[in-house]
């Protein structure tokens, strides 16, 4: 286990506020299908302990059915407000955003969170229903319930929409994002656009290559620079997208994998690692979220 003493990079928006540049989820592994099924100290703890390590940035949603789980190990932990950047999503109770942040704020023991996000634009069978769910966002961040409002899961059509009656610019956007997922890379069309916009990306599911996607063409290469940096393979996948200033949402219940991959914090790769693992990654197509709404061969 590592032991590092460490201070996570962060990553300015374009509304200034500043992001951690890596992020302990609550969703995937910690998901709960039942809201009454009563509250998981395993989650709990775990949430501590990431917080114990240094990990301020915090991901959560309001279909995990989580969010009290890390309200109560904020307060537990008794971390001071300011040094937390907690995100939260909405779609549950996307028809009444309002009552949602509410009800989010609520669960979290929270005045506010420092990022709000449209969890997914399916929801949506409209440009109005996007347009006007970012109406109530803006609305959300006008009465300082969320420092920051952003998307996750929108392609270029939906922040098309969005943005064409948007009084604010969504600050982030939230996808599936590894080397195996690049949707396009940086020429593609969503990431120009993200780009163009100034909306930064942030990548959940960053570890796919190193592990529900293995085996796959990246595996040599990565062992080979885990072998060059002496870490593991997989802050080799959350270093690709650091280095690119990808915000990477990870998690684990074990101290010693979370205190492990702190260790991206202590290299950098180069220009032409990053462009090996991308070129390469492109060899492979793997989508591990919302197979249902894509053709098996989009890579958008």
């Amino acid at each position: 286990m590592a032991n590092l003493n460490v201070q996570i990079p962060t990553l300015k928006l374009n509304d200034g506020t500043s992001i951690p540049l890596t992020g302990y989820g609550t969703g995937t592994a910690w998901y709960k299908s039942d809201s009454g099924s009563g509250i998981d100290r395993k989650l709990v703890d775990a949430t501590k302990t990431a917080l114990k390590l240094g990990y301020y940035h915090l991901d959560a949603a309001e279909v995990y059915n989580t969010e009290a789980e890390v309200g109560i190990a904020i307060k537990e932990s008794k971390v001071p407000r300011e040094k937390l950047f907690v995100t939260t999503k909405v779609i549950t109770n996307i028809q009444d955003v309002p009552n949602a942040i509410d009800q989010s704020l609520e669960k979290l023991q929270l005045d506010y969170v420092d990022l709000y996000l449209v969890h997914s634009p399916f929801f949506a069978s409209s440009d109005a229903d996007l347009q006007s769910t970012w109406a109530a966002m803006e609305k959300v961040k006008a009465d300082g319930k969320a420092k920051s409002i952003g998307v996750s899961n929108y392609l270029v059509p939906h922040l098309e929409a969005t943005m064409k009656t948007a009084s604010v610019i969504p600050s982030i956007n939230q996808i599936e994002y590894h080397p195996y997922l690049q949707h396009g890379g940086s020429d593609g069309p969503l990431l120009s656009y993200m780009k163009e916009n100034n909306i930064a990306n942030s990548a959940y599911a960053p570890l796919t290559a190193v592990t529900k996607a293995k085996p796959g063409p990246l595996d040599e290469l990565y062992v080979d620079l885990a072998k060059k940096y002496y870490v593991s393979e997989g802050e080799i996948a959350l270093r690709w997208c650091i280095d690119q200033n990808v915000v990477a949402i990870t998690t684990s219940g074990k101290e010693e994998r979370l205190s492990d991959y702190l260790r991206v914090t202590t290299f950098t790769m180069t220009p032409k690692e990053i462009s090996e693992v991308s070129r390469v990654g492109d060899q492979k197509h793997f989508r591990g979220f919302w197979q249902a709404k894509f053709d098996e061969k989009d890579r958008s």
